[in-house]
């Protein structure tokens, strides 16, 4: 059986954000992390937010890609 396929898009739907291409990159533009600051610790989610992106990771979950993808453009970005 084949793991699910996830993208930006439909991570920024499980958090309940815009998800359209253009919210999805300003958001990422405005949130940039510095390289000592986890994306999971970032001040800007909610607990159920940080707590869905933390599980994902810890479980190496169908959204551990798609969340470690994000954690790299959001570090990129400064």
């Amino acid at each position: 059986m084949e793991s699910p396929t996830h993208d930006l898009k439909g991570l920024f739907d499980q958090l309940g954000l815009d998800s359209s291409q253009k919210a999805i990159d300003d958001f990422i533009d405005s949130h940039s992390l510095r390289d000592d600051k986890k994306l999971i610790d970032a001040e800007f989610w909610s607990p159920q937010q940080a707590g869905f992106l933390k599980e994902q990771l810890r479980e190496d979950a169908d959204w551990a890609r798609v969340v470690d993808d994000l954690n790299l453009r959001m570090h990129q970005t400064h």
